[in-house]
């Protein structure tokens, strides 16, 4: 060491570490989240969630239109899944929109409680009760569907995109009506809800049907 110097210490840099989760702090592999990012209006979705004005709205229906003068827009309508409520909104194309940041986990519907329903969250046990609203009407009990929480609440519920459902009520069928006949007639399911089915569909049968949609697929399998 020379005369009159300091010895000086050189420390390496710490090495950063990757942050460990505890497991109850990991997610499950059956909960999905939606960070905040934004849409187009030109890429809607039925059932896509957005986010406007801080309430997180649904994609009912939506219909672009080119008017022969004038720039083109979008008409929608959109749920509001705090309240319940449908409104119409009208979009310039191609204006960009956020998208609510929600998160989607398993549920089972357990039992109707007048007009609530009780889910039970598949992976804490927790139980939610909603009032009933449109995603009832194909539910019964003990169908395992996806329950949409906002801000770490339940706002809405998503049933399975099929489901396979017993004719309890529709009109006789005329004879010689065939599967490959054409026609339809409405079709009371287990449910209470109401769908559209061919003609040689008959009380007694089960069916399978898109949520979705609303729409008849064919006869159940089983």
């Amino acid at each position: 060491m020379l005369a009159g110097t300091r010895s000086v210490r050189v420390t390496a840099p710490a090495t950063r570490q990757a942050a460990v989760l505890r497991p109850s702090q990991q997610l499950s592999r059956r909960t999905v989240v939606v960070r905040a990012a934004t849409v187009s209006t030109n890429d809607f979705k039925n059932g896509m969630t957005v986010e406007l004005d801080g309430v997180p709205f649904k994609v009912v229906e939506f219909l672009h239109v080119k008017p022969g003068k004038g720039a083109a827009f979008v008409r929608s309508k959109l749920k509001n899944l705090l309240t319940g409520n449908t409104n119409e909104r009208t979009f310039r194309a191609g204006e960009q929109l956020g998208l609510a940041e929600v998160m989607r986990r398993d549920g089972q519907f357990t039992y109707a409680e007048g007009d609530n329903y009780v889910f039970m969250d598949t992976e804490s046990y927790e139980e939610t009760r909603l009032p009933r609203d449109d995603w009832a009407k194909y539910l019964k009990e003990g169908t395992t569907c996806t329950l949409v929480f906002y801000n770490g609440k339940v706002i809405s519920v998503e049933p399975p995109a099929f489901m396979e459902l017993l004719v309890t009520e529709t009109p006789p069928g005329v004879k010689g009506n065939t599967a490959s006949g054409g026609g339809s007639k409405p079709a009371t399911l287990e449910t209470g809800a109401i769908i559209s089915v061919p003609l040689f569909i008959e009380a007694g049968e089960a069916i399978k049907i898109d949520t979705r949609s609303d729409t008849y697929i064919g006869r159940s399998k089983e």
